[in-house]
């Protein structure tokens, strides 16, 4: 839809619109009118082809009777020949010697020519094999069809001596089997050409007309839609002037628009509605002026509040995770230190195990912390070594939730990666794999090569993912709160994966959820 943005183009648009719309019924005329004339055309050129058809026709037969007359009368009293000879001179005498274009024609089945009065020095010419230009054996097209029981037409290109070169003609040929002759005539096409041109040249004249009137109607309603636009848009322009002054003065003047200066009912109209928003706006200016006051001072106090609270919450962060690496290390050695004196028990497992979780959720906490300050350079990574070692530190937590790993590892992979954002990949995929894997159930991990790419992939028995955006988009986003957990580990995995052109597939449907990553192979393993 077409958006006006004053009267004055409302008006243009208007004259444009008039002036399309003549246009289009022109055109819908004048091709009503060539439609009208292309069916006459065909019509006037098909009535005159079966016209001509139907006399060369007609004259075909009477000749093949009087063939037939004539032999039939002298059989027995002259020879063949002579009775044939006879039939010539009879063709001779009554045809038309003033017309050169309207001849019967005589061949044998073998294509000699027997009679051509047009010119005569071809009669015992063999054409049997003559070719037009556009491929066509006339001469066997004409005796072929003659042998038909009620003969047919032939449509070909024949030399005119009228008009010095070959012109389109159609020849309805009939034979006469008792002595294999192939009785012909024809007619150039041109003539019907001719009657067409006269036809298209009086369409044309009356297209003509029909233009010409569209066009002085158009003028006529142009000129008419111009004088109106002038005078409505000085009209038009003297109301605004009035209803814009009124605006500027009501700035520093309380004082309404005189309606009485206004002519048109709809701008009266406008002038009241206006009068009672301007009165109605100034009211309303005093209040929120007062209500701005009070609202910036407000705003001020609760922004400084708001940064305050969010500096604390980053410092006593920053210093939460900074002492948790202490006890955290303290508790991990004296595990170590209790499991080399003492044998293995599922109490000791357990606490492994939870602290083992713990140091998951300092690592995550410490990379969020520090990822916008510390440069992660990339090396030349053993990723086969390193899964395999990230799997054996999370395999106590895994017996302990009563869960195991399967794995297919291809040995001696490399990647081009940094290892601290490696390991919260690898770490964030396997945790949550504990974390939501269906009791007693196997976590299917895989790593192998793909042409040029290396494929990490994780799969389990868990409940299927309802959002799969949701878990990668929205920090501290979790599905079953019931879990562990803050919900940011996959938050920052999408992170190190976007920053790292790293391509995450989901695929979690009937209970089984696979997170598959793909990797950049590095083949520079020398270095």
């Amino acid at each position: 839809m077409i958006k006006v943005k004053s009267i004055y183009q409302l008006i243009v648009y208007s004259i444009v619109f008039i002036i399309i719309l003549i246009s289009f019924f022109t055109f819908v005329i004048i091709t009503n009118a060539f439609n009208e004339f292309q069916e006459k055309i065909n019509i006037i050129e098909q009535n005159n082809l079966s016209k001509q058809k139907d006399l060369i026709k007609e004259d075909i037969t009477t000749a093949i009777k009087m063939i037939e007359y004539i032999h039939n009368k002298y059989r027995g009293i002259k020879s063949e020949s002579e009775i044939q000879k006879d039939v010539l001179h009879a063709l001779d005498t009554i045809r038309k010697d003033q017309d050169i274009n309207d001849y019967t024609f005589i061949y044998k089945f073998d294509g000699t020519s027997i009679y051509y009065p047009a010119p005569k020095n071809r009669i015992g010419e063999n054409l049997y094999e003559f070719t037009d230009p556009n491929g066509i054996k006339v001469i066997k097209e004409l005796i072929d069809v003659s042998k038909k029981k009620n003969g047919g037409y032939v449509k070909y290109l024949w030399y005119k001596p009228e008009k010095g070169r070959n012109t389109k003609k159609i020849s309805y040929s009939l034979a006469y089997k008792p002595w294999g002759w192939t009785v012909g005539k024809g007619v150039y096409l041109d003539t019907v050409e001719k009657v067409v041109k006269q036809t298209q040249e009086e369409y044309d004249q009356k297209i003509a007309n029909y233009v010409l009137q569209i066009i002085s109607l158009t003028i006529l309603l142009i000129l008419y839609s111009i004088f109106i636009y002038k005078n409505a848009t000085i009209l038009i322009a003297n109301e605004v002037r009035e209803i814009g002054k009124y605006f500027k003065e009501s700035e520093n003047e309380d004082k309404p628009i005189n309606q009485h200066k206004i002519l048109f009912t709809e701008f009266r109209t406008i002038v009241n509605y206006a009068n009672d928003a301007m009165s109605s706006i100034k009211y309303k200016t005093h209040l929120l002026e007062d209500l701005n006051k009070n609202l910036e001072d407000k705003v001020q106090e609760k922004t400084q509040e708001l940064t305050n609270i969010l500096a604390a919450q980053k410092e006593f962060l920053k210093k939460a995770v900074h002492e948790i690496n202490t006890p955290l290390s303290i508790i991990q050695t004296n595990i170590d230190l209790y499991k080399m004196k003492n044998s293995d028990n599922a109490h000791i497992r357990n606490i492994e195990s939870g602290s083992k979780i713990i140091n998951t959720i300092y690592e995550d906490l410490s990379y969020m912390i520090k990822k916008d300050r510390v440069v992660y350079t990339k090396t030349a990574l053993n990723i086969s070594d390193y899964l395999k070692s990230r799997i054996e530190f999370f395999n106590d937590i895994a017996i302990s939730n009563n869960l195991f790993f399967v794995t297919n590892i291809e040995s001696d992979i490399f990647i081009h990666f940094n290892e601290t954002e490696l390991q919260r990949v690898i770490d964030n995929n396997i945790s949550n794999a504990i974390k939501y894997s269906f009791k007693e159930s196997p976590i299917f991990i895989k790593l192998l090569t793909i042409e040029n790419e290396v494929e990490f992939q994780i799969k389990t028995n868990s409940k299927t993912i309802k959002d799969s955006t949701k878990i990668f988009a929205n920090q501290f986003y979790r599905e079953n709160k019931a879990k562990g957990g803050f919900g940011l580990g996959l938050k920052i995995v999408k992170e190190i994966c976007d920053d790292n052109l790293v391509i995450i597939d989901l695929q979690s449907e009937d209970d089984e959820t696979k997170f598959t990553y793909r990797f950049k192979k590095y083949e520079n393993t020398t270095a």
